[in-house]
């Protein structure tokens, strides 16, 4: 396989694949280096892509796999779940304030959430993956999965509600 061969096949997820890295690993170099490390693999298995029937789901696969690998690590020990892709058009600045403290709420109760929904979610709701995909990626059912995200988006919505009606009668 030549190498713009490659590249168009891989180029198109690259960025999902980021994102996912970002979310599990917090750090944009951390994010930067699993990324890496990703394209590397399958450079070294450019011959044998061709025999995998959805190329972007064993990519994510691979960088789940990786990044909870290095969160297992001693090295990512101070590693934390953060997600930064919020953007917004221009606002007041106390309505800035208010949704980034909004935003950061809901990725604190979701870094809470058990791993499995935790990436689940993020498949789902950051990435946009379809549950047949998201089955590949994290090896379960659609049914289950499906039941996991309702659990994680029903938790998230319960504390959310909860921290927002705190000392209201």
């Amino acid at each position: 396989m030549k190498q713009s061969d490659f590249l168009n096949i891989v180029l198109p997820f690259k960025d999902k694949v980021f994102r996912l890295a970002k979310r599990l690993l917090v750090s944009t170099e951390e994010a930067e280096d699993a990324t890496q490390e990703l394209l590397f693999k399958l450079w070294t298995r450019k011959e044998k892509i061709g025999e995998y029937k959805n190329i972007e789901a064993f990519a994510m696969t691979m960088t789940k796999n990786y990044c909870y690998d290095r969160l297992k690590s001693k090295q990512a020990s101070n590693l934390t779940l953060v997600h930064s892709n919020y953007k917004e058009k221009e606002t007041s600045l106390e309505n800035k304030i208010e949704y980034r403290d909004s935003v950061n709420q809901v990725h604190q109760l979701i870094q809470n959430l058990p791993e499995q929904q935790r990436t689940i979610i993020q498949l789902r709701d950051v990435e946009e993956y379809d549950f047949d995909e998201i089955a590949k990626i994290v090896d379960m059912q659609p049914t289950a999965i499906r039941v996991a995200l309702s659990r994680a988006r029903k938790t998230v919505r319960e504390q959310l509600t909860k921290k927002h009606n705190y000392g209201v009668s």
